[in-house]
């Protein structure tokens, strides 16, 4: 186990460093320590390079944690951190501001008011799903509720969609597909405050998550509450998928495949070890995903690019659990 966690760390570490060195401007560790504060070089590397190196690790870490929590809460080995409508309402919000806003003015909005309106609409999406849970008792039925909510949100994206101006409709459509360069540092600081706070919560879950493995029958049995737990999981997951849906668009399969790379490599379902394992699995993946997707000469959507790794996860899972799913 620490062998493995150790050896993530350093993948995670090399991977970093490529990343700061990948793009149209190859640039070594030997010129990071030659860099003048004043040159388009240093500036490459501070503001654009190491935020979103930076951002990946986040982005991958929270993603993966959530859709780990999903696929407990659900006992569904396909289940995401996507799957209650979170960012199906950052995708409304995100369309509000870009296609509503930019008609109305004629002028588009700026980045920080895009993950904005995003923050907004994911939030709002998730105080309904909450109110929800509070009167549902079967998660069958609280799924279904969440893909209705995400059903509603993108036929009202669909019909704003229809009417909105060729700018700002690009400006939507390239939000969609991912991005970690967005992020600069003063969006990364409302990132990490807002990730941070979700981590102090999910300290106090880790138990119930795993008296949730029994099935709840069992959970409550032991004495866990399953109502505020499943609250508390929403609620979680909530924060960091919108978060990052916010700031980085969407970006597919990370959270679907990655915590069953986490718990093949611990050969274990008990959360204090496969939710860290997840973290630094997605972050490491994250990273070799930007490093790849940046390896163009006009770089691809972070997206495109971990679906090309997801994909065939989420396919293998098909095929192991066919008898199940």
């Amino acid at each position: 186990m620490k062998v493995k966690v150790i050896g993530l760390v350093v993948v995670g570490v090399i991977l970093f460093g490529l990343d700061l060195c990948c793009g149209n401007l190859w640039l070594s560790p030997w010129d990071w320590w030659h860099l003048s504060e004043d040159t388009i070089a240093s500036q490459i590397l501070l503001d654009i390079r190491l935020p979103r190196a930076i951002t990946a690790i986040l982005a991958g870490a929270a993603l993966s944690v959530s859709g780990l929590m999903m696929q407990t809460l659900f006992r569904n080995p396909l289940a995401s951190p996507y799957i209650l409508g979170v960012s199906s309402g950052a995708s409304l919000g995100v369309a509000l501001v870009t296609m509503c806003v930019g008609l109305c003015t004629l002028s588009l909005p700026s980045s920080l008011s895009i993950a904005g309106a995003a923050i907004v609409g994911a939030v709002m999406v998730l105080l309904l799903v909450l109110a929800i849970a509070r009167h549902v008792k079967s998660n069958v039925s609280l799924l279904i509720i969440g893909m209705m909510i995400g059903a509603v949100a993108g036929a009202i994206v669909n019909v704003i969609q229809n009417f909105s101006n060729p700018d700002a409709l690009k400006l939507f459509i390239v939000w969609t597909l991912g991005s970690l360069s967005a992020v600069g540092w003063s969006e990364m600081m409302v990132m990490v405050v807002l990730i941070l706070v979700s981590a102090l919560f999910l300290l106090g879950l880790i138990k119930p998550l795993n008296g949730l493995l029994l099935g709840e029958n069992y959970a409550r049995a032991l004495g866990v509450p399953i109502d505020r737990v499943r609250i508390g999981i929403v609620l979680v997951t909530g924060i960091l998928s919108g978060t990052i849906t916010a700031f980085c668009g969407l970006i597919a399969f990370i959270g679907v495949a990655v915590p069953h790379i986490a718990r093949g490599l611990v050969h274990s379902t008990d959360h204090r070890i496969t939710i860290p394992m997840s973290a630094l699995v997605g972050a490491d993946l994250l990273l070799l995903c930007d490093i790849l997707s940046n390896a163009f000469t006009y770089p691809l959507p972070i997206s495109t690019m971990s679906a090309l790794f997801g994909a065939p996860i989420i396919l293998w899972i098909i095929l192991r659990h066919r008898n199940t799913i």
